[in-house]
């Protein structure tokens, strides 16, 4: 994959991810051309590309439109990440390094002074970053391109749960644990812990739910 490929890629899944471009939301070729300064060609590819990660749906004669999670697939998605992060979690406290293990710190404390500024976009980014040194930190290279994957697809649903009230501060005091957890090399605990923080029921799955059409009014507007 080229470069401009991978980088027009990354822009478009950005948008979704971000909630410019809505669930449900119609992607039209020539306007997105247009916003790129590319032909529609390479539009094209990157939709298909998109559509391979789930992050699209291509849709015979109708064009494409970003892909809408029900309720129920949330929660199974969900319950599938949960369990992938505890596995990572479990190996990272095993095979971190001690380099790695810095850079989960690091990674933590940026967590923090997101946290601290109150700022949900902020700490969204960095908590991507926390949560990819662990992945990393599994040393198991098929578990982190899984664990990736799903993670993307369900970025615009975790960057909507920080906004949900004390979530910032709740996610910040979960991820605590878990590092804590990992640098004593305690997989089982690192384990449960991961699990719970992705894990959605109840209180967790209401709010998310309540704050979906956050997500898709400016696609109704």
């Amino acid at each position: 994959m080229s470069n401009h490929s991978a980088t027009l890629r990354e822009a478009i899944e950005e948008l979704i991810a971000v909630g410019s471009l809505s669930p449900g939301q119609h992607l039209d070729e020539t306007e997105l051309a247009q916003r790129f300064g590319v032909s529609r060609t390479p539009i094209r590819e990157t939709l298909i590309q998109l559509a391979s990660m789930g992050l699209v749906v291509i849709r015979p004669r109708r064009g494409a439109i970003v892909a809408e999670l029900g309720p129920q697939q949330l929660v199974e998605m969900f319950e599938v990440m949960s369990e992938m992060e505890a596995t990572c979690g479990r190996l990272a406290a095993r095979r971190m390094t001690p380099e790695e293990q810095q850079a989960l710190l690091a990674a933590h404390q940026a967590c923090k002074e997101a946290r601290d500024a109150e700022e949900p976009d902020a700490y969204y980014y960095k908590n991507e970053v926390f949560h990819e040194t662990i992945y990393a930190g599994s040393h198991n290279q098929f578990l982190i391109e899984q664990t990736r994957n799903l993670y993307r697809r369900l970025r615009p649903y975790r960057r909507l749960q920080l906004r949900v009230r004390n979530r910032l501060a709740n996610s910040y005091d979960e991820h605590d644990g878990v590092v804590q957890a990992i640098v004593r090399g305690d997989g089982d605990l690192a384990a449960q812990l991961l699990r719970d923080h992705v894990m959605i029921q109840g209180q967790r799955f209401a709010d998310l739910m309540a704050s979906l059409p956050q997500l898709t009014q400016k696609h109704a507007a």
